[in-house]
């Protein structure tokens, strides 16, 4: 029976094959052998005394094919002819753009010895070896970036700030204190037009000098202990500001500010305000308790006072409740009215209003007694009203500890 067209198309097609597979081994058989009689050559050998491996297993290969038997892939070893092939005792080409990229990355290494390569990572290289750093000029500063930046030793001006004791008053407050004083007249004269004879050296000693406040250094307190101090600014050599300030144990109290009016144009009531939040913050990391900054009392309708709501975030005291409620709330109660209760709780209380009046202490003729006592011998009936707001304003707490002052 004579074969169909597909069975004949078939046979030509794995005649073909084979074919190709027989001479595709023939020709790497023959390029074996030549390479194989070239490396004897050289060496001075007989090529026929020992066949290489490779060819023996090409041999065997071909044998295989030529009997129809399958075959296995034989990874076969061959050194690249002469001229032809990487030199492997040279470097690896590279492309121009990473050998440009090297020479940077060793130039800026060059430039910091500290390995900090700003905004440049070494190809290869694992990420964090040369973190890119965040573009400073983008990111805002903070308020010690501002305050306590040192100016170079070219700079033009040179200002210095000096925290002395005023109560009992230090050496250098003695030794600056008739400066001090005359800034003082003469921001009293030209900004509070006040006459000449007003501020004098007496009255400057009462207001912002002597202090009810006693010295104290304890040892887990600020360096500077508390009580009462003058924070002077000194530009070029002189004092051309000087704020008052109380360093209690949980706060700083800002009480006063006086500057020299022929530099109002600094703005050094802000930048006063600015330097104390910035000192508070700075005993607070030597003493944690100590972590707020009190400006004193608010008057919503007084320009020079109503600046203090300018700084965030800010508390205002309720008046009756006597907690401590975010100025954001209190300030369209104040459009409304001059007075008014910041604690919404209608049920809320006074926790430390005065409950016994009794128990409040009196200094009266050299001697400390409680109130009742010191009622029931003065029979003084038309005081009660005024103890009695004393002592709600101070609370019960502080009313046992402080004495009310009798005549």
């Amino acid at each position: 029976m004579e074969p169909s067209m597909d069975e004949s198309v078939a046979g030509d097609f794995a005649l073909i094959n084979k074919l190709d597979i027989q001479c595709d081994h023939k020709t790497l058989s023959d390029d074996l052998k030549e390479t194989f009689e070239s490396g004897e050559k050289k060496k001075g050998k007989s090529p026929k005394k020992e066949e290489p491996k490779e060819l023996i297993q090409s041999q065997h290969i071909e044998e295989k094919l030529g009997s129809g038997e399958p075959s296995h892939p034989v990874k076969v070893h061959m050194a690249p002819k002469p001229g032809k092939g990487a030199d492997l005792s040279k470097p690896p080409c590279r492309k121009a753009k990473e050998i440009r990229k090297e020479r940077k990355r060793l130039k800026l290494m060059q430039q910091n010895p500290a390995g900090e390569l700003e905004g440049f990572q070494a190809q290869g290289e694992p990420p964090s070896l040369f973190p890119p750093k965040a573009n400073k000029s983008n990111q805002p500063k903070s308020l010690e970036d501002l305050i306590f930046e040192s100016l170079p030793e070219n700079a033009s001006h040179k200002l210095e700030v000096r925290v002395v004791r005023s109560s009992p008053p230090s050496s250098q407050f003695k030794a600056t204190f008739q400066e001090s004083y005359q800034v003082y007249k003469r921001y009293q004269m030209v900004i509070h037009q006040d006459p000449p004879d007003k501020p004098t050296v007496s009255q400057f000693t009462r207001f912002l000098c002597s202090s009810p406040l006693e010295a104290e250094n304890p040892p887990h307190g600020p360096d500077c202990g508390y009580g009462s101090f003058h924070q002077q600014y000194w530009l070029d050599g002189r004092i051309i500001a000087v704020g008052v300030i109380d360093i209690l144990p949980y706060c700083v109290s800002s009480v006063y500010l006086y500057y020299d009016p022929d530099y109002s144009f600094l703005s050094l009531g802000v930048y006063s305000a600015l330097r104390e939040i910035g000192f508070t913050r700075q005993l607070h990391q030597k003493t944690s308790q100590l972590s707020y900054y009190y400006m004193g009392f608010y008057i919503h309708s007084c320009p020079k006072m109503k600046y203090k709501g300018q700084y965030r975030p800010s508390d205002l005291l309720c008046p009756e409740t006597y907690v401590w409620v975010p100025i954001e709330q209190c300030l369209s109660l104040l459009e409304n009215s001059k007075y008014c209760r910041f604690n919404q709780d209608p049920e809320a209380v006074d926790e430390g209003r005065s409950k016994e009046p009794d128990r409040l202490q009196v200094f009266h003729k050299k001697a400390i007694l409680p109130y009742g006592v010191y009622k029931r011998q003065r029979e003084a009936a038309a005081e009660e009203a005024a103890v009695l707001q004393y002592a709600r304003l101070v609370g019960q707490a502080c009313a046992e500890r402080m004495l009310l002052l009798r005549n």
